[in-house]
């Protein structure tokens, strides 16, 4: 199955997009026109925050900075990438996906898509067919097992079991206890990135 078209402008079909990347950690469209699909639904993620109706100083109280320039340095964050996603593109997939029940306060949300888009390291487009299909057999699967004791074993239906997630997991607890007083220490998260980086080498998906 082929992916959508560009020119999609609807936030329920960015939100299929996003969830078919989190749940294979591979990507199938033109890295620009899917950098804009995300970083329309970062910024809708983002307002739905109350921090994000707050006053400019309770904003600067509680963020350490403005939500304008907040949301203005994760979406440049995004952006930088100009070759393709980052190698977290998975995580950050999921965490977009559900920031509200992951991530009580934005501060917090914004360090754990800090940490994930500041790797160096990123994922070349797949030429696997598109993963809609086996998504939605995935989806399936959970819900018929879902009263059972045996797990959905994902890799049957062709979806990659998420390897990196407990090391993601990790690092986002590395992260948060960096956090002073919800106060975003950008110093703080870039050493970690530098750290995990050079203790982990990322693995990217094959394209045969």
């Amino acid at each position: 199955m082929d992916p959508p078209q560009s020119g999609m402008e609807s936030e329920k079909e960015i939100k299929s997009v996003i969830e078919v990347m989190a749940a294979s950690g591979k990507y199938w469209h033109d890295w620009d026109k899917l950098k804009g699909m995300l970083s329309i639904h970062l910024k809708q993620v983002l307002s739905d925050y109350p921090e994000a109706k707050m006053t400019i100083e309770q904003q600067q109280s509680c963020l350490g900075v403005s939500f304008p320039e907040l949301a203005k340095r994760l979406d440049d964050a995004l952006n930088s990438f100009a070759e393709g996603p980052p190698f977290t593109l998975q995580r950050l997939c999921e965490i977009l996906l559900d920031a509200r029940n992951i991530y009580s306060k934005l501060s917090k949300l914004a360090l754990a898509l800090e940490k994930n888009l500041l790797v160096t390291s990123t994922l070349t487009i797949s030429s696997d067919p598109y993963a809609l299909s086996t998504l939605q057999n995935a989806t399936v699967a959970d819900r018929e097992t879902k009263d059972s004791p045996v797990q959905c074993n994902l890799v049957s239906n062709g979806v990659e079991p998420i390897a990196s997630a407990g090391d993601a997991d990790e690092v986002m607890a590395e992260v948060e206890e960096a956090e002073v007083e919800d106060v975003i220490d950008m110093d703080t998260i870039e050493a970690i990135v530098r750290s995990s980086e050079s203790d982990t080498t990322p693995t990217t998906t094959s394209d045969s």
